[in-house]
């Protein structure tokens, strides 16, 4: 290793929808996954990511909802956020294009490179929209195709032949905002010259980097063989970082000029030491992406880089290829998508059974299926039937047959089938090592699930359910049953560590049931043989995966194509609406007897502070009346400790505790969620006894 510190990047995603699953295993999976094992090997590194929120699909989204820009991106930025930390993608920081901070970076990078003479400044004719009134950015102008004749390319790039293409190839080009013919008009625009860095970009991709995978390669070598041409990073919006010169009102920096910069303006606010990840050469730089940012991550942004000057290049850009839904191609125009939210909301807690399919299932060298049927018979042929299974035999018969304790190794009855299942344990994590150093996340996990139905495989050769038969006769049958729980337990330790970087919430199931503390998930325990000590105590086995029934999986599918079947895809209007009032989605009816059920009642807010190690959580010590009450609700993200404090709430009094983070929280507080994601307190007009009741 020939670096001190590792920067990991994942694509910013467009503010303007939720993320879907397709999402997920494109790149921020992979690189969480990345991420956590490094963390566990005690690496210095940093996970970026953040929200884009700038460029025409924002503008565009706000037509169709008939709000603002920055409305679009409040309520999206805080929605896919959320999805994110609930799936368990361990952000160092999720930041906003939208800062400040951002605005300033991107404007000082800007002026730096224009200041060095580096743009070529150019007014040229540009395809404008006359119905909507406005320039029209590449990807919104469609057409078809002049090399394979596809009819709905893109103004940058055909999808169906990869070629890069620019609007005036496209025949018969149209505006996908108001379906009206383009007409050209003058502009004018700052220019990067990417052919000044082609013999640069050559050598260092074609040359250093051949070991990148085969589609980010080939789509680089594709590009740099036809030709580098100049590219505008400007654009004529009123929505974006202002262009930092004079008399350039009405344009912006290109998205794809800024975009990328906000992985260093992240930074920046994460870390006073942003340099050090940024513009030190002992950084190891890794972007993950999907395989329609490679361009912009492999040649445009460190061709910008190289101009600027003093910043580290990306060591490596691991690119997935797209993951289609039931067959299909995902459309978020047709709502033919998995939303990662809705999924969080129809299985609470099997977040990391989705972790597992979309990594099993990964489309890492070419496009991949994922469908429902698949997703149901992973889970409980795979993490139900082998995984969990082992886990939960091995802490039942170790409670049934060895007095709920860690038995010994008996070395004297130690046969060559115990001693090949433990050296299974280092074999296993330098697979698992060599796979995730080489970006192959579906073979490391396939490592880690086999040493699971090894473990199965072994428990079942020896039998220690029949060999507790034999005691009566043979009192000293009793080492083989502990030797073969011994093991079983130790594997039980290694799978804990091992999964870590894939299933985190199991992970910690696990640790939490042999009683031992999260520093043992540190890599350096990988493999080891001794982990748990013989005479300690282990908690009682609680299951790590449920199955999955028939019925859920067919809701999922009806809901899939009854979804898709209604959408429909009207054209955005060019001219801004006023808002709309906030349409709630209601949930399904309930009964009076049902409502009957819940005692609300209000609470005055005594203190409030942040919980250690969770970002959403504050807890709450909340005068009932009658009593005192600790409550932990998840509002971190959206109140201060020190702003809510002698807040009048309502709460849910009658709710079962529940412990989160080591806390036991009694009652829930209610709040109200507003269009744009923002949370308001539900108080009574004017203060009135904790205590008294809600009807």
């Amino acid at each position: 290793m020939d670096f001190k510190r590792l920067l990991v990047t994942a694509a910013l995603p467009y503010a303007n929808g939720p993320v879907h699953i397709g999402h997920l295993a494109g790149c921020y999976l992979p690189a969480d996954i990345y991420v956590r094992y490094q963390r566990a090997r005690k690496r210095d590194i940093l996970f970026i990511c953040g929200s884009d929120e700038h460029g025409v699909p924002i503008t565009i989204r706000a037509m169709k909802e008939g709000v603002t820009p920055q409305q679009v991106v409040d309520k999206y930025h805080a929605q896919i956020r959320d999805s994110f930390a609930q799936m368990g993608i361990s952000f160092d920081i999720f930041a906003r294009t939208s800062s400040p901070v951002h605005h300033l970076t991107s404007s000082e990078m800007f002026r730096k490179l224009y200041d060095q003479g580096i743009f070529e400044e150019k007014e040229t004719e540009q395809y404008f929209d006359e119905k909507a009134g406005v320039f029209l950015a590449d990807r919104y102008i469609t057409g078809t195709c002049p090399v394979c004749s596809n009819p709905a390319a893109y103004g940058d790039q055909c999808e169906k032949c990869g070629s890069a293409l620019s609007p005036e190839q496209l025949i018969d080009p149209r505006s996908t905002l108001s379906d009206a013919v383009p007409v050209k008009r003058k502009t004018r625009h700052w220019y990067f010259p990417l052919q000044n860095y082609e013999e640069f970009l050559k050598k260092w991709i074609l040359e250093d980097h051949k070991e990148w995978k085969n589609n980010v390669y080939g789509q680089c070598k594709s590009w740099l063989d036809n030709g580098l041409m100049p590219r505008a990073m400007t654009r004529d919006s009123n929505w974006g970082v202002k262009v930092p010169l004079e008399g350039t009102e009405g344009k912006v920096l290109y998205v794809w000029f800024e975009a990328p910069i906000g992985y260093i303006s992240a930074t920046k606010e994460l870390t006073p030491d942003w340099a050090k990840y940024w513009c030190s050469e002992d950084t190891k730089l890794v972007h993950f992406i999907g395989k329609d940012n490679i361009v912009f991550h492999c040649i445009i942004f460190p061709a910008i880089l190289k101009a600027h000057g003093g910043f580290v290049l990306p060591d490596n850009v691991p690119a997935n290829e797209f993951l289609n839904i039931e067959g299909e191609k995902v459309s978020t125009s047709r709502n033919w998508a998995v939303w990662v939210h809705e999924y969080v909301q129809d299985f609470a807690g099997c977040e990391d059974v989705l972790r597992y399919v979309l990594c099993a299932n990964a489309p890492e060298t070419k496009d991949n299926d994922f469908t429902w049927k698949d997703f149901q018979d992973r889970n409980n042929s795979e993490l139900v039937s082998i995984f969990g299974n082992f886990v939960n035999r091995t802490f039942v018969l170790m409670h049934k047959l060895c007095g709920g304790k860690v038995p010994q190794l008996h070395s004297d009855v130690l046969d060559e089938s115990d001693r090949t299942m433990l050296q299974e344990f280092d074999s296993t994590r330098k697979k698992i090592e060599d796979s995730i150093e080489q970006y192959r996340f579906r073979d490391a996990l396939f490592e880690v699930m086999d040493l699971a139905r090894k473990g199965n495989r072994y428990m079942q050769e020896k039998e220690p359910w029949i060999v507790t038969r034999t005691l009566a006769e043979k009192p000293e049958n009793q080492k083989l049953i502990d030797n073969c729980l011994h093991v079983c337990l130790q594997l039980c330790a290694n799978l804990a560590i091992m999964s870590n970087p894939f299933l985190p919430n199991t992970s910690r199931k696990m640790i939490s049931m042999m009683k031992v503390v999260e520093k043992m998930l540190d890599w350096e325990n990988a493999g080891k043989e001794k982990l748990l000590s013989p005479g300690y105590t282990l908690r009682e086995p609680q299951l790590l995966f449920r199955k999955i029934e028939d019925t859920e999986v067919q809701q999922q599918v009806e809901k899939l194509k009854n979804r898709s079947a209604t959408a429909s895809t009207p054209t955005a209007s060019p001219v801004l609406v006023p808002a709309k009032a906030y349409v709630p989605e209601y949930k399904p009816e309930i009964q009076f007897d049902d409502f009957a059920k819940i005692d609300l009642r209000v609470g005055t807010i005594i203190s409030a502070e942040k919980v250690e190690k969770a970002d959403k959580l504050l807890k709450l010590l909340v005068n009932m009346g009658s009593e005192e009450r600790t409550i932990v609700s998840g509002i971190a993200m959206h109140f201060k400790p020190d702003e809510i404090t002698g807040k009048q709430v309502v709460v849910v009094a009658n709710l079962a505790p529940r412990k989160m983070r080591g806390i036991e929280s009694n009652g829930m507080i209610l709040l109200a969620e507003d269009s744009a994601g923002k949370l308001h307190f539900v108080s009574p007009e004017s203060l009135i006894d904790p205590g008294s009741g809600v009807n």
